[in-house]
């Protein structure tokens, strides 16, 4: 079980990197959009709480 959450956290952060990466690359008249700047801030939180559950996992904690 716990390597199946692993590779569903895997999964997660993955989709979240791309689109990280996707607004990253978006832009309107060189300034980038608020909306996709609050944005970005969230899918960066989700990727910490993606890594966090995956150092909870390697370490054999249950969350």
């Amino acid at each position: 079980m716990p390597q199946q959450q692993l590779i569903l956290t895997i999964g997660r952060i993955e989709r979240a990197l791309s689109r990280l990466e996707q607004v990253s690359t978006t832009r309107t008249n060189g300034v980038q959009d608020s909306k996709l700047l609050e944005k970005h801030e969230q899918l960066k939180a989700q990727a910490r709480l993606a890594l966090n559950e995956i150092d909870i996992i390697l370490a054999g904690g249950a969350r």
